[in-house]
């Protein structure tokens, strides 16, 4: 694995910059996804752990309905489409980048057991194409961890619980004094 030799020092100034602004989280792919997630209701975690026991972290965890999304860059999860191999310390390159295919696999394979809906998101991949990827898998969910049925669109277009708690168009009730 990548691990078992030490880090190269980058080929060019220019290099080295190009990989220290690269972001971990907050991409914009992974922010445009995310804010048509929201205006669809949909709530979730960002950059969690879909299980406690697993190291992985995906960019967006909805865990009521077991469902994580992981928005993969092209480069460092090696994109059939645009992956492109380094001729700078390329055999470090190619060992990092077929262990982070290696860890995507294992970390979708241990969901998966677990019953979790894994959704992998290449960084080109339309926004829109992208969220109807996720939105069809969180519809073909039976029932949420907590037992609730799965949301329903409201009247505005967002979605609720079918038992009407946080429904906009259902009045509050206030709770009762004994």
């Amino acid at each position: 694995m990548a691990g078992s030799q030490l880090r190269p020092s980058a080929s060019a100034p220019s290099v080295r910059q190009r990989m220290q602004a690269t972001l971990r989280r907050d991409t914009p792919p992974e922010l445009k996804i995310r804010s048509l997630l929201h205006r669809r209701g949909y709530r979730f975690r960002v950059d969690a752990r879909p299980l406690k026991s697993q190291k992985s972290r995906a960019d967006i965890v909805l865990k009521r309905f077991r469902v994580a999304v992981y928005i993969d860059g092209c480069f460092w999860h090696g994109c059939p489409l645009h992956a492109t191999w380094p001729k700078a310390n390329a055999s470090w390159w190619r060992e990092k980048i077929e262990s982070n295919r290696y860890r995507d696999a294992r970390a979708n394979a241990v969901l998966m057991a677990s019953g979790w809906v894994v959704v992998r998101i290449w960084e080109h991949e339309d926004p829109s194409t992208a969220l109807d990827r996720i939105v069809h898998q969180l519809e073909s969910r039976p029932i949420g961890l907590s037992g609730s049925a799965l949301p329903k669109p409201s009247a505005s277009g967002k979605m609720v619980p079918l038992d009407g708690k946080d429904d906009p168009n259902q009045p509050r009730r206030r709770a009762q004094r004994s």
